[in-house]
């Protein structure tokens, strides 16, 4: 049965949708990574809009105090201010690489991580619409540029028709999120399994939280943060050449806080600092390919606005995402806020999405690779001809 991409392969429209845009030397110079933060990043830790009436009183002591001084927010503007763990990309935004988005979600409006996960990756309207994802759809359109996946394994996001290149941590690790995302998943429905599942998730993020591991009581092995540190010091060695892929993926979990998620310090911090301070190592490591990069750091969705009984967060909806690089005409907010009153909340407990994450994609995929609308719309996020993208962003 001939598939979507196929028939129009096959079809006079397709000779508009195909073209290739730019040269090969000018699109060898570019770099696109795309930064997939697992388990629902607490957007709210991260982009605190202190300038909000209503943020201290929903977030109790999970708040972030406003600009004042040490182990406080890190000032954007009047409004918005970036948690002080991301010191790095508070530099960034002060000299015009860094873009903050407030308020961004899929289509996807229920709680699960891997549905979550799969539509943000595979760049349809519903989870598992799609066999390929985006990344894949824009690389086939993009005639003999390379796509590199660094993990653990490919990702939904860089998996179809064109074959990417892949690199792993040679360590093996102890279970990570993935698996305890998993198995949240599984036994949501079984109040034993699932009390036993939370002990312990609290056991293991107190040892965390003591300055220890449990994936480093088994000889050595590295955590989720040193993986990342891995991951970013090989992504930045090869994408750094010249001729390197153009794109490429990397991956952080951890992000799921149900419990002990802590404020300037705590669990939240340290998930945050060890993302920035891998993104720093990141714009180390590209050297002079910096000024033709672009960096999106995104997650599957938000977490609630008020803490729970245990000093966490649970699913949410809307989250903050980012656009760093020396490509990116940074220096901004981009996007609406909702607000945070009780009427402008999401089914009355989330932050309220104002921007679709396939308005960002494709804004930079056309800005650095310049991919038209058509192409953008039909066939590397299908169905989407209603999502306007945002211009300019680089």
């Amino acid at each position: 049965m001939m598939n979507r991409r196929k028939f129009l392969q096959a079809s006079g429209a397709a000779l508009s949708l195909y073209h290739l845009p730019l040269s090969a030397q000018a699109q060898s110079d570019k770099r696109f990574i795309w930064v997939i933060l697992r388990g629902a990043m607490d957007g709210m830790s991260a982009l605190v809009p202190y300038g909000d009436p209503n943020y201290e009183k929903l977030r109790g002591n999970l708040a972030i105090a406003p600009p004042s001084g040490a182990d406080t927010a890190l000032k954007l503007d009047g409004f918005f201010g970036l948690h002080p763990s991301l010191s790095a990309l508070n530099d960034w935004y002060q000299q015009d690489e860094l873009i903050v988005f407030p308020a961004v979600a899929s289509a996807y409006r229920d709680r699960s991580h891997f549905d979550g996960q799969n539509l943000m990756e595979n760049g349809g309207f519903q989870p598992y619409g799609e066999r390929d994802g985006w990344l894949n759809r824009s690389l086939q359109l993009m005639g003999n540029s390379r796509g590199l996946a660094v993990g653990t394994s490919v990702p939904t996001v860089m998996q179809g028709g064109i074959e990417v290149e892949s690199w792993s941590p040679s360590i093996l690790a102890q279970p990570d999120d993935d698996i305890y995302l998993r198995l949240g998943d599984l036994y949501s429905d079984d109040n034993l399994l699932a009390s036993k599942l939370d002990s312990l998730m609290r056991t293991r993020e107190e040892i965390e939280l003591n300055g220890m591991s449990m994936d480093m009581q088994g000889g050595g092995r590295s955590n989720g943060l040193q993986a990342f540190v891995k991951m970013v010091d090989a992504a930045s060695n090869l994408l750094a050449v010249d001729g390197g892929p153009q794109i490429a993926t990397l991956e952080l979990g951890g992000w799921d806080t149900h419990s002990a998620q802590g404020s300037v310090n705590g669990r939240m911090a340290n998930q945050l600092r060890g993302l920035n301070n891998g993104l720093q190592a990141l714009r180390d490591g590209l050297g002079s390919k910096w000024e033709n990069t672009s960096i999106v750091v995104m997650t599957e969705f938000g977490r609630t606005m008020k803490v729970n009984g245990t000093g966490g967060t649970d699913h949410g909806t809307a989250s903050a995402a980012f656009l760093a690089g020396g490509a990116v005409k940074g220096g901004r907010v981009v996007g609406d806020w909702p607000g945070l009153a009780d009427k402008d909340l999401y089914e009355g407990r989330d932050l309220m999405p104002t921007l679709d994450n396939r308005a960002i994609l494709k804004g930079v995929l056309a800005g650095q690779f310049e991919l038209n609308e058509a192409q953008l719309a039909e066939l590397v996020f299908p169905g989407s001809a209603g999502v306007d993208m945002l211009e300019g962003l680089v």
